[in-house]
């Protein structure tokens, strides 16, 4: 299972990748952004285990980017947080730049837009 341990790193790019170092949760994030609250959203939306995305929200939540409302119910809602909501910059310069770098020329990449 993946968990959450901050990072002690001086750098914080070093200390976001413990957080957003990993695809599923990047993954993840994303469908966050773009609506999705409860887990079953999250499970129809990606290719991923129900224990991976169990994981993966676990350590989001951790971490301080998705809370899980209310917190100890069976069938929680998971929310952006303030902090979750700060990373909608940081994932529209990622889609910006596999725009430019990941694709070619002539084909265009579906459009990514937080809700």
């Amino acid at each position: 299972m993946k968990t959450y341990e901050p990072s002690r790193s001086p750098c914080p790019i070093g200390r976001a990748s413990r957080v957003l170092g990993d695809r599923w949760a990047l993954l993840v994030m994303r469908e966050a952004f773009l609506g999705a609250e409860r887990f079953e959203d999250f499970i129809q939306r990606l290719p991923i285990s129900r224990a991976a995305l169990t994981s993966r929200l676990g350590m989001l939540v951790d971490a301080g980017v998705l809370e899980r409302d209310p917190p100890a119910a069976r069938r929680a809602a998971y929310r952006l947080t303030s902090a979750g909501r700060d990373l909608v910059p940081v994932y529209a310069a990622m889609a910006e730049w596999s725009e430019k770098h990941l694709f070619p020329e002539g084909r265009t990449a579906a459009p990514w837009e937080a809700r």
